[in-house]
């Protein structure tokens, strides 16, 4: 039964590694998550989430939509707290302008999506 059981393979959950952080290490990295969500067709969404709550949100976001000619708006959710989201697929250009505006660190960001 062991040899049976060594070959079967385990699901994959590509959510776990992400799931398991901000459980045990949140507390200790906070982590700027940026995300890509599928609208309709060719349109898409990038959320931003996880800044910490000392930084006004509606400057940033009024600086990233001056810088990157979108539109955008800040949300609150009820689990998340208030997260940015622009228009189109943003991450990168996000994640760069985050770390040369020296609000985050380049290691304490995560960029989620396809």
């Amino acid at each position: 039964m062991s040899e049976l059981d060594a070959q079967i393979p385990t699901t994959f959950d590509p959510f776990a590694e992400a799931n398991a952080e901000d459980a045990g290490a949140g507390s200790s990295k906070e982590y700027v998550h940026i995300r890509i969500q599928q609208r309709n067709g060719r349109k898409s969404l990038t959320t931003v989430q996880g800044l910490k709550k000392e930084f006004s949100y509606n400057k940033i976001l009024k600086d990233l939509k001056k810088e990157f000619c979108c539109n955008g708006t800040v949300v609150q959710d009820p689990e998340q707290g208030q997260v940015i989201q622009l228009q189109g697929d943003q991450r990168k250009n996000v994640s760069t302008f985050l770390v040369q505006a020296g609000i985050v660190k380049k290691e304490h960001i995560k960029i989620h999506g396809f």
